[in-house]
């Protein structure tokens, strides 16, 4: 017994979205394109047959093609001649939403660029579902996806969405989370909330809030499973500008090491540590 209807699909490329953790976090409507399409693409093929089998939906002969980051290029020019053929292809993330840190992106340019059509079915996403249970500002946010996995990288990477006027959303490996955090902390400081989230809709669903330097804290030594959204609030604009920051520290500086005011003017400011920290070490190279 399965609940998907076998329609009518015009030729097209249709994206599905397909569950985060849950199986039955899947549409009507997705399940009926699985159903109906005449070819199947998937970034894994392995993960859409489990979830058809769950649903009692037969492969009957269809082809079911991979299509991810390592055969793109060798993919694409087969799912277009099946659309130049007029047939309907049906392509599915891994998991969560298609096109969201996912390979679909080339595909779509790839189809739209020709002229057919191309739809979605919604439903599953990491991010809104993050979002949703967060408990942070969702009126705006940004996806940055994945931070580069090298330090400085990363840290430059953060650093370009300092000024960012809305909730950062990140995708993160449960390996470099506490590097994330830890670099989160040295370059927004340390007072920002900020949620970690993982397994969501899953059995072990963990939902982690509190400060960056809070997060640090209570993540220190646990090895985290799973995948890890990281969410940092919006950054508070701040009032004081360079000068004002170069006035506090060199009263600071008059009066104790580099070190004490650097803490200080963080306190005083709430901006990030290496942000004062340079400005310290600027000033103080200034005045020798």
């Amino acid at each position: 017994m399965t609940a998907a209807n076998r329609v009518n699909l015009a030729s097209g490329l249709y994206f599905i979205a397909t569950p985060i953790g849950t199986a039955r976090d899947i549409t009507l409507r997705a399940l009926d394109i699985l159903a109906s399409a005449d070819v199947l693409a998937a970034e894994d093929t392995r993960t859409l047959r489990r979830l058809m089998d769950i649903h009692g939906i037969a492969l009957e002969g269809r082809p079911m093609v991979a299509y991810h980051d390592h055969n793109g290029a060798s993919a694409r020019p087969k799912l277009l001649r099946a659309l130049a053929d007029g047939k309907s292809v049906a392509y599915a993330s891994e998991a969560g939403t298609p096109l969201v840190a996912d390979p679909g992106y080339q595909l779509g340019r790839a189809v739209t660029a020709e002229g057919y059509l191309v739809t979605a079915a919604p439903g599953p996403s990491a991010v809104l579902a993050a979002l949703s249970v967060s408990g942070l500002a969702t009126d705006a946010f940004f996806f940055a996806g994945f931070a580069p996995t090298s330090k400085g990288q990363r840290q430059s990477f953060l650093r370009s969405l300092a000024e960012v006027p809305g909730t950062l959303v990140f995708y993160e490996s449960p390996k470099r989370v506490h590097k994330m955090l830890a670099d989160l902390v040295e370059v927004y400081g340390e007072t920002r909330d900020a949620v970690v989230a993982r397994e969501l809709t899953k059995k072990f669903e963990e939902v982690r809030r509190g400060t960056l330097a809070a997060l640090v804290d209570e993540l220190d030594g646990v090895t985290l499973k799973g995948e890890v959204v990281v969410l940092v609030a919006r950054g508070e604009v701040s009032s004081f500008d360079e000068k004002d920051t170069d006035i506090l520290l060199k009263e600071a500086m008059a009066a104790g090491s580099l070190k004490d005011a650097v803490a200080q003017v963080v306190t005083t400011t709430g901006q990030p540590r290496r942000q004062v920290y340079q400005a310290a070490l600027r000033l103080e190279k200034e005045g020798k």
